[in-house]
């Protein structure tokens, strides 16, 4: 374990993910880790870390970091326009720091969550047998918290020296301008009346102020689907569920294990990226698809990944 970078400023709010805990998720805790896994993942893969391995997601506005020692550093995801010592560095490339080197942030190009990985892979507290932090109750990563001023960040040891220079090439990274999330139809989506089924995958939503890493409540046409209640039952991150209001709400990574509203639509795997990536005020709309165009999508990510490990 070692010392690597220390926060200056800590920005909008930087948590330490991995990929969650999902082997919890039977005992009523969310699984939590990195909202955008691909970022995430392919973050860590530059600089041969473990695909599991710690990384800060810096939301909307990203830290101010200062190398302890040399060491190697890879920052996906969101363009919240990364700067070494005030100079422009590329997105989805490892890069080397200097003793002294500041890694810091500009203003926000595109997406909302950046994802800063480590070689060795960041250290923090773990819970469940995950370090993702959970700020709700406090555990994991950072004391349970997101990052302050004044924090000092420690890496593990690297399994493989991590080599500046490493990229994934611009056309096999998530599509975060689209803005049609590709979904399949939930299983009680013939609850819905006509009307509101045409709205749901044909009109605009925005994603509201009032959302978080638990879920995006989405602002646009109120959407009826008049029948009995539900029994509660599982929940997984990318359900579209329908509340009683006729607002949807579209579940994230800290989501709840359970609940009785209609499903009325999924996030295919492959778009949960950009979902990610969404900032409130953003507008999305929801665009039917097969679980077979679904599943090809998945397996175009997973070669891109395959093509960097």
């Amino acid at each position: 374990m070692t010392e690597v970078l220390r926060v200056e400023e800590p920005g909008v709010f930087t948590t330490i993910q991995d990929l969650g805990r999902p082997q919890a998720v039977g005992s009523g805790v969310p699984p939590g880790g990195a909202m955008d896994r691909f970022a995430h993942t392919a973050a860590n893969l530059l600089l041969f870390n473990d695909a599991a391995a710690p990384t800060l997601e810096c939301t909307l506005r990203g830290p101010r970091l200062v190398a302890e020692i040399a060491c190697v550093v890879a920052i996906t995801g969101a363009d919240l326009s990364p700067r070494v010592n005030e100079a422009s560095i590329p997105m989805w490339t490892s890069v080397a720091l200097a003793p002294g080197d500041t890694l810091s942030f500009g203003g926000r190009r595109l997406g909302a969550r950046a994802y800063v990985a480590v070689s060795g892979g960041f250290i923090g507290d773990r819970w469940l047998g995950s370090i993702s932090t959970n700020v709700m109750t406090g555990r994991g990563g950072m004391h349970g918290r997101a990052l302050a001023a004044g924090d000092v960040l420690t890496a593990g040891e690297s399994w493989r020296p991590s080599q500046p220079g490493r990229t994934l090439a611009e056309d096999l990274r998530p599509a975060y301008g689209e803005r049609s999330l590709r979904v399949i139809a939930g299983p009680h989506v013939d609850r819905l009346v006509p009307e509101s089924r045409v709205a749901l995958f044909g009109a605009p939503f925005t994603l509201d102020p009032d959302s978080n890493r638990m879920g995006y409540r989405l602002d646009g046409p109120p959407l009826e689907a008049p029948s009995e209640e539900l029994l509660s039952f599982g929940l997984i991150a990318g359900v579209v569920q329908l509340p009683s209001g006729g607002r949807p709400i579209l579940l994230m990574a800290d989501h709840q294990t359970a609940g009785g509203y209609p499903l009325v639509a999924v996030v295919a795997s492959a778009w949960l990226p950009v979902a990610a990536q969404l900032a409130p005020g953003d507008e999305l709309r929801f665009v039917e698809t097969s679980i077979d165009e679904a599943l090809r999508s998945r397996a175009a990510q997973r070669a891109a990944l395959d093509s960097i490990s």
